[in-house]
This record gives C-alpha cells, structure tokens and sequence, in this order.
C-alpha cells in the first residue's frame, strides 16, 4: 500500500510538473507545426521561516488510524495518515499546495516559523510516506499530524490534527 501511495505521489509531480498540463495546452500533433512556445510554469519561491508555505484554508490532515482512544497491544504499530484538499510529496518537491506529513509524539506543536524538529518526537515523513510501522513503549501516549512545506516549515496557516491520545500495552 505504501508503495503504491509513494508512486502515485510522485506520479502525480511529474503530471504537475508538465508545461502542458500545467498550462492547459493540448499536445501538438505533427501536422501541427509549433508556432509559440508553451509557457512556463512559474517558479515556486521556497519556504522560508520568513515565507511559510501557503496551503488552501480548507486542508485538513488526520489519522486514518489509529482512532481517539485505541488500545494497541505491543509496542509495534501502523500509523495511517489522511490529507484532504492538498497533496502529498516528497521533502523538496517545490509543487503549490502540497506538503508532507510530520507525526509529533508526546510533545506540543513545535513553532510555525521554523523548521519542524527532527528527533524522536517528530518523525520526519519526507519521501512523502502516508503510513507507517512505528514502535512506542507500554503506556499513554499523544500522537499528532503537522504538515510540513518542502523545507519542513509548516504552511500558513498550519495544516495540523487534532491531537489523539492512545494506549499501548
């Protein structure tokens, strides 16, 4: 499933990324001499702590699983995530409206001006993943969705879930 996910991701930057579906062009036929040539798409300018990312005002990110209170026996688990209204790819993909997911554990939101963290509670999703098996030990934990731009800033305004609480015994 996660390779499948990862593939359309990337297929659908590459769709993205074409002058001609980017700029609404049909393509030319060989009767068809070029007379003009199709523009270019415009240049992303990079987030920045001082340039967040902008996103649509109704992107949401959520957690497929695991639910608001689920008990999970061991320690290993997957954790599927959900995007609506934005795409997901990869870290450095400078593509409008997309962005990839960060998954923060026992911890609060980190700043909306920086970089997102990257340790052990903020797990770094960059390849553009939208699950994944991770390991927590016995007890309570809080587990959060943060979207982060192609440079890990997280996008203004910030796309990020209701935080969940779970219980791994």
């Amino acid at each position: 499933m996660m390779r499948h996910t990862t593939v359309l991701a990337v297929l659908l930057v590459a769709v993205l990324q074409t002058p001609a579906a980017s700029a609404g062009t049909a393509p030319q036929t060989a009767a068809e001499p070029a007379t003009t040539q199709a523009p270019k798409p415009p240049t992303p300018v990079p987030s920045t702590a001082a340039n967040p990312a902008a996103n649509p005002t109704n992107a949401q990110v959520y957690f497929i699983w695991p639910h608001e209170g689920a008990v999970i026996a061991g320690g290993k688990f997957w954790v599927r995530m959900g995007l609506r209204n934005m795409g997901v790819a990869p870290k450095g993909t400078a593509v409008a409206n997309t962005g990839h997911h960060h998954l923060l554990v026992d911890t609060e939101l980190p700043s909306m001006t920086e970089a997102i963290p990257n340790d052990r509670n903020h797990l770094h999703f960059g390849a553009g993943e939208t699950e994944a098996r991770i390991e927590l030990p016995p007890g309570k934990h809080t587990l959060q969705l943060l979207l982060g731009d192609l440079d890990h800033v997280p996008h203004k305004p910030p796309v990020v879930s209701k935080k969940i609480t779970i219980t791994v015994r």
